[in-house]
Protein backbone atom coordinates (compact mmCIF):
# COMPACT_ATOMS: atom_id res chain seq x y z
CA UNK A 1 0.00 0.00 0.00
CA UNK A 2 0.97 3.39 -0.82
CA UNK A 3 0.36 6.41 1.15
CA UNK A 4 -0.17 9.55 -0.74
CA UNK A 5 0.34 13.15 0.77
CA UNK A 6 -0.52 11.90 4.27
CA UNK A 7 0.25 14.47 6.44
CA UNK A 8 -1.01 15.93 10.43
CA UNK A 9 0.74 16.22 13.58
CA UNK A 10 -0.36 15.28 16.96
CA UNK A 11 0.85 17.11 19.96
CA UNK A 12 0.60 15.86 23.59
CA UNK A 13 -1.16 12.98 25.39
CA UNK A 14 -4.89 11.68 24.31
CA UNK A 15 -6.27 8.49 22.46
CA UNK A 16 -5.83 8.42 19.11
CA UNK A 17 -7.82 6.34 16.93
CA UNK A 18 -7.22 5.26 13.19
CA UNK A 19 -10.08 4.44 11.00
CA UNK A 20 -10.68 3.61 7.71
CA UNK A 21 -11.80 0.66 5.10
CA UNK A 22 -9.05 -2.65 4.70
CA UNK A 23 -6.09 -1.57 2.40
CA UNK A 24 -6.00 1.79 2.97
CA UNK A 25 -2.36 2.00 4.53
CA UNK A 26 -3.53 2.19 8.20
CA UNK A 27 -1.04 -0.56 8.99
CA UNK A 28 1.34 0.65 6.79
CA UNK A 29 1.70 4.10 8.44
CA UNK A 30 2.12 2.61 11.51
CA UNK A 31 5.02 0.57 10.47
CA UNK A 32 6.52 3.23 8.76
CA UNK A 33 6.92 4.81 12.31
CA UNK A 34 8.51 2.20 14.11
CA UNK A 35 10.96 1.32 11.34
CA UNK A 36 9.54 -1.90 9.76
CA UNK A 37 8.32 -0.52 7.04
CA UNK A 38 10.98 1.96 5.17
CA UNK A 39 9.12 4.87 3.58
CA UNK A 40 10.70 6.01 -0.02
CA UNK A 41 10.04 10.20 0.14
CA UNK A 42 8.38 12.75 2.75
CA UNK A 43 9.33 12.72 6.96
CA UNK A 44 8.24 10.77 10.26
CA UNK A 45 9.17 12.71 12.92
CA UNK A 46 8.77 11.78 16.83
CA UNK A 47 9.42 14.51 19.43
CA UNK A 48 10.82 16.61 16.10
CA UNK A 49 13.48 13.91 15.40
CA UNK A 50 12.98 12.56 12.23
CA UNK A 51 12.83 8.68 12.14
CA UNK A 52 15.07 8.25 8.97
CA UNK A 53 17.93 9.77 11.26
CA UNK A 54 17.01 7.03 14.56
CA UNK A 55 17.88 3.63 15.04
CA UNK A 56 15.38 0.91 15.64
CA UNK A 57 16.49 0.97 19.42
CA UNK A 58 16.37 4.86 19.58
CA UNK A 59 12.65 4.28 18.34
CA UNK A 60 11.83 1.37 20.65
CA UNK A 61 12.71 3.53 23.75
CA UNK A 62 9.71 5.82 22.88
CA UNK A 63 7.48 4.11 20.61
CA UNK A 64 6.31 0.93 22.14
CA UNK A 65 3.84 -1.54 19.78
CA UNK A 66 1.27 -3.86 19.84
CA UNK A 67 1.20 -5.85 16.68
CA UNK A 68 -2.54 -7.20 15.43
CA UNK A 69 -3.32 -10.74 16.38
CA UNK A 70 -1.37 -13.35 14.39
CA UNK A 71 -1.09 -17.40 14.45
CA UNK A 72 2.96 -16.98 15.42
CA UNK A 73 3.04 -19.43 18.51
CA UNK A 74 5.51 -19.04 21.16
CA UNK A 75 7.13 -21.89 23.42
CA UNK A 76 7.71 -19.96 26.18
CA UNK A 77 5.14 -18.91 29.46
CA UNK A 78 2.71 -16.01 29.51
CA UNK A 79 5.23 -14.51 31.84
CA UNK A 80 8.44 -14.76 29.68
CA UNK A 81 6.38 -13.44 27.09
CA UNK A 82 5.26 -10.47 28.16
CA UNK A 83 8.87 -9.69 29.67
CA UNK A 84 10.07 -9.79 26.41
CA UNK A 85 9.06 -5.90 26.15
CA UNK A 86 11.11 -4.84 29.45
CA UNK A 87 14.16 -5.47 27.13
CA UNK A 88 14.94 -1.42 26.43
CA UNK A 89 14.72 -1.24 30.83
CA UNK A 90 16.89 -4.40 31.49
CA UNK A 91 20.25 -4.65 32.12
CA UNK A 92 21.95 -8.02 33.32
CA UNK A 93 19.08 -9.73 34.42
CA UNK A 94 15.66 -9.60 35.23
CA UNK A 95 14.89 -6.84 37.60
CA UNK A 96 12.53 -6.82 40.62
CA UNK A 97 10.93 -3.37 39.10
CA UNK A 98 10.50 -5.98 35.81
CA UNK A 99 9.06 -8.41 37.33
CA UNK A 100 6.59 -6.63 39.48
CA UNK A 101 5.88 -4.44 36.17
CA UNK A 102 4.59 -7.64 34.70
CA UNK A 103 2.89 -8.83 37.55
CA UNK A 104 0.89 -5.41 38.24
CA UNK A 105 0.15 -5.77 33.79
CA UNK A 106 -1.12 -9.24 34.31
CA UNK A 107 -3.46 -8.22 37.23
CA UNK A 108 -4.80 -5.29 35.77
CA UNK A 109 -5.91 -7.81 32.08
CA UNK A 110 -7.02 -10.25 34.34
CA UNK A 111 -4.62 -12.74 32.87
CA UNK A 112 -2.49 -13.27 36.20
CA UNK A 113 -3.93 -16.68 36.15
CA UNK A 114 -2.33 -17.39 32.99
CA UNK A 115 1.21 -16.47 34.13
CA UNK A 116 2.89 -19.97 34.02
CA UNK A 117 0.74 -21.20 30.77
CA UNK A 118 1.88 -21.84 27.75
CA UNK A 119 1.43 -18.96 25.42
CA UNK A 120 0.66 -21.15 21.98
CA UNK A 121 -2.17 -23.08 24.52
CA UNK A 122 -4.42 -19.86 24.76
CA UNK A 123 -6.98 -18.90 22.64
CA UNK A 124 -7.06 -15.81 20.50
CA UNK A 125 -8.43 -13.73 22.71
CA UNK A 126 -6.25 -14.58 25.61
CA UNK A 127 -3.19 -13.71 22.53
CA UNK A 128 -4.69 -10.99 22.46
CA UNK A 129 -4.11 -9.37 25.99
CA UNK A 130 -1.13 -11.15 26.37
CA UNK A 131 0.27 -8.69 23.44
CA UNK A 132 -1.24 -5.65 24.68
CA UNK A 133 0.79 -6.77 28.13
CA UNK A 134 3.77 -6.82 26.49
CA UNK A 135 3.02 -3.16 25.22
CA UNK A 136 2.21 -2.24 28.07
CA UNK A 137 5.14 -2.99 30.16
CA UNK A 138 7.53 -0.94 28.16
CA UNK A 139 6.69 1.93 29.46
CA UNK A 140 6.90 4.31 26.50
CA UNK A 141 5.85 7.49 26.17
CA UNK A 142 4.19 6.63 22.79
CA UNK A 143 2.05 3.66 22.25
CA UNK A 144 1.05 1.97 19.18
CA UNK A 145 -1.59 -0.69 18.49
CA UNK A 146 -3.07 -2.33 15.26
CA UNK A 147 -6.23 -3.69 16.14
CA UNK A 148 -6.21 -4.50 20.23
CA UNK A 149 -9.87 -5.14 20.69
CA UNK A 150 -9.88 -7.90 17.83
CA UNK A 151 -10.90 -10.97 18.80
CA UNK A 152 -12.09 -10.41 22.51
CA UNK A 153 -15.67 -10.20 23.53
CA UNK A 154 -17.73 -6.87 23.99
CA UNK A 155 -17.33 -6.85 27.63
CA UNK A 156 -13.35 -7.04 27.29
CA UNK A 157 -13.38 -4.37 24.02
CA UNK A 158 -14.77 -1.73 26.14
CA UNK A 159 -12.70 -2.37 29.19
CA UNK A 160 -9.47 -2.26 27.40
CA UNK A 161 -9.93 0.83 25.38
CA UNK A 162 -11.52 2.31 28.55
CA UNK A 163 -8.19 1.73 30.18
CA UNK A 164 -5.90 3.12 27.15
CA UNK A 165 -7.87 6.10 27.60
CA UNK A 166 -7.45 6.33 31.41
CA UNK A 167 -3.90 5.26 30.66
CA UNK A 168 -3.47 8.02 28.12
CA UNK A 169 -4.92 10.47 30.88
CA UNK A 170 -3.34 9.47 33.25
CA UNK A 171 0.48 8.66 32.11
CA UNK A 172 0.28 11.85 29.45
CA UNK A 173 0.94 9.12 26.47
CA UNK A 174 -0.54 8.99 23.64
CA UNK A 175 -1.83 5.98 22.27
CA UNK A 176 -2.48 5.67 18.96
CA UNK A 177 -4.93 2.57 17.67
CA UNK A 178 -6.08 1.45 14.92
CA UNK A 179 -9.93 0.26 15.24
CA UNK A 180 -12.30 -1.23 13.07
CA UNK A 181 -14.98 -0.40 15.41
CA UNK A 182 -16.25 3.36 14.27
CA UNK A 183 -18.68 3.31 17.33
CA UNK A 184 -15.75 2.19 19.33
CA UNK A 185 -13.81 4.98 18.48
CA UNK A 186 -16.77 7.84 18.41
CA UNK A 187 -16.93 6.98 21.91
CA UNK A 188 -13.56 6.61 23.51
CA UNK A 189 -11.10 8.73 21.07
CA UNK A 190 -9.84 12.29 21.82
CA UNK A 191 -9.27 12.62 18.41
CA UNK A 192 -9.61 10.81 15.13
CA UNK A 193 -7.90 10.18 12.13
CA UNK A 194 -9.86 8.87 8.65
CA UNK A 195 -8.08 6.90 6.32
CA UNK A 196 -9.86 6.13 2.58
CA UNK A 197 -8.58 4.82 -0.88
CA UNK A 198 -5.62 4.62 -2.18
CA UNK A 199 -3.89 5.22 1.02
CA UNK A 200 -4.85 9.56 1.92
CA UNK A 201 -6.20 11.32 4.52
CA UNK A 202 -9.93 11.86 4.86
CA UNK A 203 -10.20 13.92 7.89
CA UNK A 204 -8.74 14.27 10.84
CA UNK A 205 -10.12 15.94 14.42
CA UNK A 206 -12.68 15.47 16.83
CA UNK A 207 -14.85 12.31 16.62
CA UNK A 208 -17.52 14.80 15.76
CA UNK A 209 -16.37 16.47 12.96
CA UNK A 210 -14.94 13.30 11.63
CA UNK A 211 -17.37 10.45 11.99
CA UNK A 212 -20.09 12.12 10.35
CA UNK A 213 -22.45 10.54 7.83
CA UNK A 214 -20.86 12.09 4.81
CA UNK A 215 -17.48 10.31 5.20
CA UNK A 216 -18.69 7.05 6.58
CA UNK A 217 -21.38 7.21 3.05
CA UNK A 218 -18.01 8.53 0.81
CA UNK A 219 -15.07 6.33 2.66
CA UNK A 220 -16.94 3.20 3.23
CA UNK A 221 -19.76 2.73 1.08
CA UNK A 222 -22.61 1.96 3.06
CA UNK A 223 -25.80 4.35 3.81
CA UNK A 224 -26.20 5.47 7.51
CA UNK A 225 -27.83 7.64 10.91
CA UNK A 226 -25.24 9.59 13.09
CA UNK A 227 -26.95 10.57 16.00
CA UNK A 228 -25.34 12.37 19.07
CA UNK A 229 -24.95 9.98 22.47
CA UNK A 230 -23.95 11.58 25.33
CA UNK A 231 -22.73 13.69 23.18
CA UNK A 232 -20.66 11.78 21.27
CA UNK A 233 -21.72 10.68 17.54
CA UNK A 234 -22.97 7.26 17.56
CA UNK A 235 -23.37 5.44 13.83
CA UNK A 236 -26.76 3.45 12.81
CA UNK A 237 -25.32 1.52 9.77
CA UNK A 238 -27.75 0.79 6.76
CA UNK A 239 -27.86 -0.67 3.80
CA UNK A 240 -24.20 -1.05 1.64
CA UNK A 241 -24.22 1.18 -1.83
CA UNK A 242 -24.25 -0.62 -5.07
Amino acid sequence: MVLDDVSFTLDGPGLVCIIGPNGVGKSTLMKCLIKINKPTGGDLRINDRSVSEMSIKDVSKVVGYVPPFSDDLFSMTVMDTILIGRHNHQKWRTSKKDLAMVHNVMELLDIGDLAMQQFSKLSAGQHQRVALARGLVEETEILLLDEPTSNLDVRHQVFVIEMLRALAEADDKLVLMISHDLNLAAKYAHKVILMEYPGKLRAIGDPAEVITEENIRDVYGVECEVVNHGGRPHVILGSALK
